[in-house]
């Protein structure tokens, strides 16, 4: 259904490996900056780590949820992971990326070429995402590739370091 490879100007998005844990396992599990906003805290472990990127692969069979690790063509080595997850006629949308590598353009990049790929199926109308009202730089990573703000979600986010109280979120989409 979908490419397990995705190339843009400057990335390589390609589907995850069992042996992408231990550069995951650098931004994604353990900076808790990077997943401040997210719905889950840092993985705690490397076997923790190892268990979501083969989940990640694992979910390619499934056909609705399709992960890809962010590279470039002069390094293998992720630092940032795309996720776009289908519904009917409709995919919602999910991406984090290593902090080294923010304010580089490569989340937008990321973003727009896989909602294009969502949209130029047939049966794809939307493509949507969602981030915490504070997260300005997510927010403006969906409005430069093209999403548009559609409305405030009211306590609609937990992330797990924000206390016991939902958080409110932007709701973004881009349509055909």
């Amino acid at each position: 259904m979908l490419p397990h490879v995705v190339r843009t100007e400057r990335l390589i998005l390609r589907m995850p490996a069992s042996d992408d844990a231990g550069a995951v396992g650098g931004w994604f599990a353990l900076d808790s900056e990077v997943t401040r906003y997210l719905g889950w805290r840092p993985n705690g472990s490397k076997g923790d780590t190892q268990r979501v990127v083969q989940s990640w692969t694992t979910d390619w069979r499934g056909g609705r949820r399709f992960a890809w690790v962010l590279t470039t063509g002069q390094s293998d080595s992720p630092f940032g992971m795309i996720q776009l997850r289908f519904d009917e006629h409709r995919a919602d949308v999910g991406y984090i990326l290593a902090r080294d590598r923010w304010g580089e353009g490569y989340a937008t990049e990321a973003l727009d070429a896989v909602a294009e790929l969502a949209l130029g199926l047939p049966k794809m109308y939307r493509v949507s995402g969602v981030c915490d009202v504070e997260n300005k730089a997510s927010a403006r990573v969906m409005e430069k590739a093209g999403f548009a703000l559609e409305g405030v979600l009211r306590r609609f986010l937990r992330p797990p370091d924000s206390g016991s109280e939902p958080r409110d979120a932007c709701s973004y989409a881009k349509v055909k």
